[in-house]
């Protein structure tokens, strides 16, 4: 299978229970609820995406198999010996667009291989391979469902569709629930939703809030 991968580079996570820790990002080419062309957007089943996930990027490529994925995302991991990565907790973020359109069992194992525990951020539509370690889940309204049990379920708020309102998900077999303010380009929109997804966490107690850290530190 070949990997069509749009960026990986060496950060900090921003978000979630990982926030503050070093990992390298993979973000995959393209996803299923939205081209990443600003004219389809309006008709898009996710309407709010913040990134940018079409085509090869300078620091992405093609990758003819699992092992020429993993050897990229070990060359940015800022320690490797003996062919793995080394020092602290390895840890590599698939991401996208949507990650689960690519990522497979083969690219998981070569992973592991190279020493990563595997972290990935999807929209849950699609099935997941075995032996992911971190399985973040982001539900969007008017997209069917198929991830209801994972590590975190990261959901944007507020969006206005009521399926895609926080009590529909509560019952879902996640350790972590997560409320993330939405993020848009209008600066007071974004004042509201902060105060609307802390209004509610307080009076849920169940849902922490996620902020969006490496927007506030202005890193990548």
């Amino acid at each position: 299978m070949t990997y069509v991968v749009r960026e990986i580079f060496y950060t900090l996570q921003g978000e979630g229970r990982n926030a503050g820790r070093p990992a390298v990002f993979c973000r995959f080419s393209g996803c299923n609820l939205w081209t990443g062309r600003e004219q389809d957007r309006d008709d898009a089943v996710c309407r709010f995406c913040d990134t940018e996930f079409v085509g090869v990027g300078p620091d992405g490529g093609r990758f003819a198999d699992a092992d020429a994925l993993a050897d990229a995302v070990l060359s940015r991991w800022p320690h490797v010996s003996g062919g793995r990565a080394a020092g602290g907790r390895p840890l590599v973020v698939c991401t996208g667009g949507e990650p689960l359109l690519q990522l497979d069992t083969e690219a998981v194992r070569a992973l592991h291989a190279r020493g990563f525990e595997v972290a990935v951020e999807t929209n849950g539509t699609q099935p997941a391979p075995p032996g992911i370690d971190h399985l973040c889940v982001s539900p969007k309204a008017g997209a069917p469902l198929v991830l209801t049990r994972g590590t975190e379920l990261k959901l944007v708020y507020p969006q206005r569709e009521p399926a895609a309102q926080p009590e529909r998900f509560e019952h879902l077999a996640f350790d972590d629930f997560i409320l993330q303010p939405m993020d848009t380009r209008d600066p007071a929109e974004t004042r509201r939703n902060v105060r609307a997804a802390l209004a509610y966490c307080l009076a849920h107690p169940r849902w922490r809030l996620g902020l969006q850290t490496h927007k506030l530190l202005d890193i990548r």
